[in-house]
């Protein structure tokens, strides 16, 4: 069990260095980020990330958001 979350670990802190990379919260993931902006009405590249995901994972989107994640992001 210990090795499964140690790469979980690791997946969630890449995930949220590639955020930051795109110019998110460092402390968000990609899919906590999408999932707002599809809430907020915008769609793009969002949106299609989280179609995606949804077929690997039903509303994974949705139930990553982190509401208070998200304030240090560069671009919104």
């Amino acid at each position: 069990m210990m090795l499964k979350q140690y790469i979980k670990n690791i997946l969630i802190g890449v995930d949220q260095l590639a955020n930051a990379a795109i110019g998110g919260d460092p402390d968000e993931t990609i899919s906590s980020r999408a999932g707002k902006e599809v809430r907020a009405g915008k769609g793009g590249l969002w949106k299609l990330l989280c179609r995606v995901l949804h077929g690997f994972d039903r509303n994974h989107c949705r139930e990553s958001i982190e509401e208070d994640e998200g304030k240090d992001a560069v671009w919104r």
